[in-house]
């Protein structure tokens, strides 16, 4: 009896090794379906787009280095599903305004996908450098833009103000090495760090440049993000309209005096201090100092 009974667990356990060991052929694809809101997500081998351009320049795709990097991009943020979903979801909020910034300062739209994957649209993102917002700027280069830096006040928080700032850097950048491309690169490399590795590289271009592997890994990151967003439902990603996050109906309030207690200020607007703080993250602590001649702006929801 017992013999028979090893026999039969023998049978059992061979079957599941061949089971779980099943080698798929080429022409089998592995799907892994994951529950995303009302739809669905699969996970399959991602075609590259034939042809592709960031800020109306050329990706030269035909490179086999060129076709690697962009690929790990696409497959990292195209499975990476919480941080995508999210990205789309405060996408609906964020980057018409930002687009529209973009539009008057002449930067080209696909840079609102550099602020992506600077900050993931998250009004309190920081660094652990000391990068802040949006745009992830250090304070002495926000302070070199134009944006108030203090314990009080730090304008690298206000989105509208920061992104005003990264368009005059960009613009700089692109005029002093001649590339969007180049100038997207800068954003996280700086304009000094570019030009010295074309300088000892003896090269003129992003994709020829060798660089540390943030930067190297930069540019593509950015191509992914523009891709995906571009065609989410190509990459399974279709989230109802309810499912965004829209913007918010608003109105401003001029102050011209120092503010003793910001929590008192927004009883007095009918909100309270967190409601204060959602709208305007540039404010630091409770209160706001207004020197004499200076004046502020603050976002509150529109009244019923």
């Amino acid at each position: 009896m017992k013999s028979f009974l090893w026999f039969v667990l023998g049978l059992v356990t061979a079957g599941l090794l061949t089971y779980v060991f099943h080698v798929v052929s080429p022409n089998e694809r592995i799907i892994e379906k994951v529950i995303v809101s009302e739809g669905e997500q699969f996970s399959y081998e991602l075609d590259l787009p034939k042809d592709f351009e960031f800020a109306g320049e050329k990706v030269p795709l035909d490179e086999e280095d060129i076709i690697e990097r962009f690929d790990r991009e696409m497959y990292v943020n195209s499975y990476w599903h919480s941080h995508t979903i999210l990205v789309l979801k405060r996408a609906q909020r964020w980057l018409p305004m930002i687009d529209k910034i973009l539009k008057e300062e002449g930067v080209p739209s696909d840079f609102k996908y550099l602020c992506i994957i600077e900050s993931d649209l998250m009004l309190t993102a920081r660094s652990g450098s000391g990068a802040a917002g949006f745009w992830q700027f250090m304070p002495s280069t926000a302070r070199e833009y134009g944006l108030t830096v203090t314990k009080e006040v730090d304008e690298r928080y206000h989105v509208e103000k920061a992104t005003h700032a990264a368009c005059e850097y960009l613009m700089k950048a692109k005029n002093r090495l001649g590339t969007w491309t180049l100038a997207a690169a800068a954003y996280n490399r700086g304009v000094t760090g570019i030009l010295k590795g074309m300088k000892d590289q003896k090269v003129d271009n992003y994709y020829d440049l060798l660089l540390n592997q943030e930067t190297s890994r930069y540019v593509f990151r950015i191509l992914a993000l523009k891709e995906i967003m571009s065609e989410p439902k190509k990459y399974n990603f279709e989230l109802s309209t309810h499912q965004l996050y829209n913007q918010e109906k608003t109105r401003t309030v001029t102050v011209t005096k120092t503010i003793s207690n910001l929590a008192e200020f927004a009883k007095q607007e009918g909100v309270n201090y967190k409601i204060l703080k959602r709208h305007n993250p540039w404010l630091r602590q409770n209160k706001l100092t207004v020197r004499k001649g200076k004046s502020y702006v603050i976002t509150l929801p529109q009244s019923e």
